[in-house]
């Protein structure tokens, strides 16, 4: 039988290294009502180049203390029909990254959104949280905590 996977205590919000984007403690919100996670970008782009589309972005905006203007590219990308939280259908470009909580590296789904209105700019969906994270609503900033003490 296969040894089952003990689950770590997520808060509401927190913070998230984004390995992959070269961005460490990013503010996030754990929704359990989103499907995907979702970050904030601009300048989102498709661009062909030799006949391949690539998707191109920065991630946040300069209102935060992480922008770092730096474009991104992204060859494998796609694009989904996604209800957003105001309960209306968007369509979104999805790509996978490499993320790090709690020590651990995932490679997760990110939908790209204008999120600059919203108090955080990652949304932490049940894709990445299920079989993984146990949400305590009274907690916070515990992936915060568990960095400073390592």
């Amino acid at each position: 039988m296969a040894k089952k996977r003990e689950k770590k205590v997520i808060g509401t919000v927190d913070t998230i290294d984004f390995i992959g984007l070269q961005l460490d403690d990013v503010p996030c919100k754990i929704d359990t009502g989103a499907q995907t996670s979702s970050l904030h970008c601009s300048n989102v782009r498709v661009i062909e180049k030799d006949g391949q589309e690539f998707l191109t972005f920065r991630m946040l905006d300069p209102s935060h203390e992480q922008y770092n203007k730096k474009k991104f590219v992204f060859d494998n990308f796609t694009e989904r029909k996604i209800k957003n939280s105001f309960g209306s259908f968007e369509y979104r470009y999805v790509i996978r990254t490499k993320v790090r909580l709690f020590g651990q590296t995932l490679t997760c789904e990110f939908t790209l959104a204008d999120r600059e209105r919203m108090r955080y700019p990652v949304l932490l969906g049940k894709k990445l949280l299920k079989g993984r994270y146990v949400v305590d609503v009274s907690q916070r900033n515990l992936n915060a905590k568990f960095k400073k003490a390592t």
